[in-house]
């Protein structure tokens, strides 16, 4: 476990590799007693900095829902991290490659809650009455940490979250089945990766779930108006410069963003 100062210092690490866009030596090699614990308290620590210089918390991102990835990251269960309006990309936007260390993209689905939800004992059906509608979405992951990462690495760097970009046809959580909403991601009109929502623990909606009920531990909330990425469906395709990023989730739309 860390000490409150090796916590701090750490955050200032994360802090300045984004503000330089050059990736950090990792902090489980600088400090290999790092725990899950400390992870989750520096991420904190990053946002709530951010928050303080202006930015407002929007929602959660949640991460490592498939069981591949969970193995390849020695854990059984997702992880999460916190998204800031500051992260917002507006649909066929044309973004700065050099704002990023090494940018990348995956396919989504973004819930909007209309209702709080808060854990424990938070099941599908309550994700469902809580939310609003369903959106598609592009996360845009930039790991402000070198590999190899540890866990650690990635939960203390916030998820690697960097962006989010929502489009296409908002639906209602219960108008269709989310598990068959379909996926495919284009890069420069040529298809890199698909996928199917159901590949999110079986059914997307489990993703706001679970992450409700981690929250829930600590007596934090889901509230109205929040917006959670469930966690991504397909792998992650690498964006490099001058290349068009396209999700097209069938009848709920499409989603494009350049990388300029």
């Amino acid at each position: 476990m860390l000490s409150d100062a090796d916590r701090k210092r750490a955050a200032d690490i994360l802090i300045a590799a984004e503000e330089e866009r050059r990736q950090a030596v990792q902090l489980s090699t600088a400090w290999p007693e790092i725990e899950i614990e400390d992870s989750y308290a520096i991420s904190t620590l990053v946002a709530e900095r951010k928050i303080a210089q202006g930015a407002r918390l929007i929602g959660h991102k949640v991460g490592l829902t498939s069981k591949a990835m969970q193995r390849s990251s020695q854990i059984d269960e997702p992880d999460y991290g916190h998204l800031l309006d500051t992260m917002m990309i507006a649909d066929g936007a044309k973004i700065p490659h050099d704002r990023y260390c090494r940018p990348r993209v995956e396919v989504e689905l973004a819930f909007v809650l209309g209702k709080t939800l808060k854990g424990p004992g938070v099941g599908l059906t309550d994700v469902l009455r809580a939310t609003e509608y369903v959106v598609p979405a592009i996360e845009i992951v930039d790991a402000r940490i070198q590999d190899q990462r540890k866990i650690f690495d990635t939960v203390a760097d916030n998820g690697a979250a960097a962006g989010i970009v929502i489009g296409g046809r908002p639906v209602g959580p219960t108008d269709v089945d989310l598990r068959w909403v379909g996926g495919i991601m284009y890069r420069n009109s040529e298809i890199e990766e698909t996928g199917l929502a159901a590949g999110v623990l079986g059914h997307p909606a489990l993703g706001v779930a679970w992450l409700a009920n981690k929250l829930g531990q600590h007596g934090v909330a889901l509230e109205p108006g929040h917006l959670i990425l469930a966690g991504s469906f397909t792998r992650v395709v690498f964006a490099n410069k001058g290349d068009t990023l396209h999700g097209d989730f069938g009848a709920l739309g499409g989603i494009a963003v350049q990388f300029v």
